[in-house]
């Protein structure tokens, strides 16, 4: 295959295994999104390879260590291709993620609750909840609210909610959610939030897939083109449709099994489920191929 030019160090490339040509173009298709991204906000080569060096050097500490032998910083250069000085400085200088906003992890909760438990439904949409408390007990945005969290005022939530775009009023006062998930319209900080979470586990699907060493995880997608702008909006709608009820059952099973699991010793494990619509011109960006189209991988 023809070699990239990586700018790397003849210290960082020496004695390094030429990686699959195959995964190299599926990193090329994959980068082009992500690259298109960050060059509309401003993120230059530099910077994402500062963060590049970051994450090398904490995953390969993490997760690639010898059984029953110390991570060296030696060790960490080999498998990185980083220069030592630059591991050693990284170790130092590790700092965490940020944490998740808490109007996104509040907000997931709640509105799972409002999708996923029968006093909050209304036939399989969700209810339209009157804001306030109702003097019969019945479910109400407050109670809502106060299901999951009684340090924060149910107004809060709904202001915030307001400001993201999650949820409007009636002309009879009644909480109404826009869209059958928590996702907010507006608010950067959160819909980059759930950029990096859904598109994190999507990746790692994929990349254990990819490696085979475990048992497949479900990843599947349907590819076609040639078709008229008519027909992927209905194809969109389609896919709204039923991806919003796989969604939803899935999220109803899941709260059932966590309440379940509450009393448990071991609750040690997380999953996520996704699904997702694309569509655009054909030929329409860098990373189009070749491959055939028209098929489900499934």
């Amino acid at each position: 295959m023809s070699s990239l030019d990586t700018g790397s160090s003849s210290h960082e490339t020496r004695g390094s295994p030429e990686p699959p040509k195959a995964l190299v173009d599926a990193l090329l298709r994959l980068l082009v999104p992500l690259v298109r991204l960050l060059l509309s906000h401003g993120v230059t080569h530099p910077f994402l390879g500062s963060l590049l060096k970051r994450v090398y050097v904490d995953v390969a500490e993490r997760e690639f260590a010898l059984e029953d032998r110390r991570q060296t910083i030696s060790r960490l250069s080999l498998l990185t291709g980083i220069h030592r000085k630059d591991v050693k400085r990284l170790l130092e200088e590790r700092s965490e993620v940020s944490a998740v906003p808490r109007s996104v992890s509040l907000g997931a909760q709640l509105v799972s609750r409002w999708l996923g438990l029968a006093e909050f439904q209304e036939g399989s949409d969700p209810r339209r909840l009157p804001r306030l408390a109702t003097a019969d007990g019945s479910p109400s945005f407050e109670s809502l609210v106060e299901s999951v969290s009684k340090d924060i005022r149910p107004r809060a939530i709904l202001d915030e909610w307001f400001r993201l775009g999650v949820v409007q009023l009636d002309n009879e006062d009644r909480v109404c959610l826009n869209e059958r998930a928590f996702v907010p319209e507006k608010g950067f900080d959160e819909k980059a939030h759930n950029l990096g979470r859904s598109l994190r586990d999507h990746m790692a699907a994929a990349g254990r897939n990819l490696v085979g060493r475990e048992a497949p995880l479900l990843e599947r997608i349907v590819y076609y083109d040639d078709l008229s702008v008519a027909s992927v909006e209905e194809l969109s709608e389609l896919s709204r449709s039923l991806g919003a009820d796989a969604l939803e059952t899935v999220n109803r099973h899941a709260l059932a099994l966590q309440d379940r699991d509450a009393s448990g010793d071991d609750t040690s494990r997380r999953m996520s489920f996704g699904v997702y619509f694309y569509e655009e011109a054909d030929g329409g960006s860098a990373e189009d191929d070749s491959e055939e189209t028209g098929d489900a991988d499934a």
